[in-house]
Parts: C-alpha cells; sequence; structure tokens
C-alpha cells in the first residue's frame, strides 16, 4: 500500500495494547494522536524510542497529544517488554494478527522483513494524518522534531 500522506484520512483500527486493552483510533478524536512505529520490541533503538515517549510524556499532555508505541509483537511480549523497561504510561499497541494489518493500511509494513518500517505518524483530532516521517530502520527518531510538529499543526 502507498505510504500516508498528510491530509490523507487515517485508517480506523482497533488493537490491542500491553494490558490486553482495545485501543480505537477514533475513540480519540479531539485530540492529537502520535503512532511512534517501530520494528521490534526487545531490540536497542526500539527501547529508546519508546523510553523517548515515556520520558515526554508531559509535554505530549499538554500539547493535546497521545502518544501510542506501535509494531507487530504480541501483547504478550510487549507486557513483559513494557514491564522491563520501565513503560508505564505509554500504551504499546500490538500489530501481531491480521499480522501487520494496519500497519500495511498506513503503507509501512516491510513485507520483506516482515515487520513494520520505523515511523512517526501525527494524526489531528478530526482522523487526517498531518505529518509523517519514516527514518532508516538503526535511526532513533529525533523525539524535539516530533514535539515541534505536533507545535506546529
Amino acid at each position: 500500500m502507498e505510504l500516508m500522506k498528510a491530509g490523507m484520512k487515517a485508517p480506523e483500527f482497533s488493537l490491542k495494547d500491553q494490558k490486553s486493552q482495545s485501543i480505537k483510533l477514533s475513540d480519540y478524536r479531539g485530540k492529537t494522536v502520535l503512532l511512534s512505529w517501530h520494528p521490534l520490541a526487545w531490540t536497542s533503538v526500539c527501547l529508546d524510542q519508546m523510553r523517548s515517549l515515556e520520558t515526554n510524556w508531559e509535554r505530549f499532555q499538554e500539547l493535546g497529544t497521545v502518544p501510542f508505541g506501535a509494531s507487530v509483537d504480541t501483547v504478550p511480549s510487549k507486557k513483559i517488554w513494557a514491564e522491563a523497561i520501565a513503560i508505564q504510561k505509554v500504551s504499546l499497541l500490538c500489530d501481531f494478527w491480521p499480522h501487520g494489518k494496519v500497519a500495511e493500511e498506513y503503507g509501512i509494513f516491510n513485507e520483506k522483513l516482515g515487520f513494520s518500517e520505523r515511523a512517526n505518524i501525527i494524526v489531528d483530532g478530526e482522523g487526517t494524518v498531518r505529518w509523517v516521517k519514516v527514518y532508516p530502520i538503526s535511526q532513533l527518531p529525533d523525539i524535539q522534531e516530533v514535539l515541534q510538529a505536533i507545535r506546529g499543526l
């Protein structure tokens, strides 16, 4: 599928998080949503990416934004990983089954590798994609750049 671009309608989804709670994008209408995609749990860059969301939780709240981490990992894997890396506030979404379906709908599923690209996608309160950035797999996204993009909405 084609990579989402600013101005496109964000595909609706319902995914379980590490606490087995169902998270629906439409439940967050009126708020900005950050979908911070990482390839796989248990890797160092992904760990740093998710910790940056947790560390900046208050900033996200001040900006009326709900940050989500997302990957193709299973709920049990995300649950243990979240505990291991002290993620308590950020929901880590599990796009496990159908495998990578949501990542595919957003145009960031890497068929060859079987997981999502590393990407940040900002969705506004009306459900419209406002900002998209895909990163090299080995690159940690700059959280300041992401916060600046949110401020610019």
